[in-house]
């Protein structure tokens, strides 16, 4: 199948691609990568009058690092950089070590990592990711009152959106029509300080039936002084297991005190029954993934 009409555009900047958004609202759709998309367009499940490219914009490339020891990624850079680069590795090796079980090669040769958490897919690894790490979310729009003004007199305002109000449900976000996400900006790691991620699916390269990442930073005392574990494709976005931080917080991390705070989380999860696996089946498999992130991430606290 092939896409109704519709018309497209290839701004060169941010601010020109920001005043179409403005001009055009609802009826337009960014292109990023396009890996989901077209597809749907091909499908006619979205059908977009006005299509905005933003793939000859320069500044909406790249991989930064903060001053803090943190990073900024630019919404438009390709998955395949962030998996191949040393500066992800060093900083958010939990994104690192993630990457991989995005899709296959040639997918993350084109999906772009801003793309992916503006899709919002509840079987993403991407939003769950930025969850687990306390991201933040920049987003930009033309207005007439913005910070900055461009050269030609436009205005751009920009805010920062805490991943924890960006996801607000089904491929839902908090983006508004005439909004954009430009870069993500992820905090460094407190010391002491372990990360784990691990998924679930019939093939490689498949989605998820369930994933899960966690972190986990130790007191001196070695006892958990802080822990997150993240859920996804088992509800309609990125699931925080808050009984998880509940049980372990203060204690030692012991096998006896992981395997409590991973059975913990059975009330706090609703996964569906569909073709690939059952409800039940679900439950169990987030309960086994809760216990091997948990315990992977305190042994590379306890490395630090």
């Amino acid at each position: 199948m092939k896409p109704p009409p519709f018309q497209y555009y290839a701004p060169k900047t941010r601010e020109e691609a920001l005043s179409l958004l403005a001009q055009h609202g609802y009826e337009a759709k960014i292109l990023a990568g396009g890996q989901s998309l077209v597809p749907s367009m091909n499908f006619r499940l979205a059908q977009p009058g006005i299509l905005i490219d933003l793939n000859g914009i320069d500044d909406l490339f790249g991989i930064h690092a903060t001053e803090d020891g943190g990073l900024r990624i630019a919404a438009m850079t390709r998955q395949r950089d962030v998996e191949r680069s040393t500066l992800v590795q060093s900083r958010a090796p939990l994104v690192y070590e993630a990457m991989p079980y995005i899709a296959h090669p040639q997918i993350r040769n084109r999906g772009t990592f801003g793309g992916s958490l503006a899709h919002a897919d509840p079987a993403a690894e991407l939003p769950a990711l930025m969850l687990a790490l306390g991201a933040q979310m920049s987003v930009e729009r033309a207005t007439d009152d913005g910070r900055r003004t461009t050269d030609d007199g436009q205005s751009i305002q920009n805010r920062i959106v805490p991943v924890e109000e960006f996801f607000l449900g089904l491929f839902t976000t908090a983006l508004e029509p005439e909004e954009m996400l430009v870069e993500m900006l992820i905090p460094p790691l407190p010391p002491r300080t372990g990360t784990a991620f691990e998924e679930v699916s019939r093939r490689t390269g498949d989605y998820a039936m369930v994933g899960a990442c966690a972190t986990v930073r130790l007191a001196e005392d070695g006892t958990v002084a802080d822990s997150k574990l993240v859920y996804f494709a088992i509800g309609e976005g990125p699931v925080l297991a808050t009984s998880v931080s509940e049980v372990l917080q203060g204690v030692a991390p012991t096998e006896e005190a992981i395997r409590a705070a991973a059975e913990a989380v059975d009330a706090e999860i609703d996964p569906d029954t569909d073709i690939h696996a059952t409800a039940a089946y679900r439950r169990h498999l987030a309960q086994v993934l809760a216990r091997r992130v948990l315990g992977r991430a305190v042994e590379r606290a306890k490395a630090e």
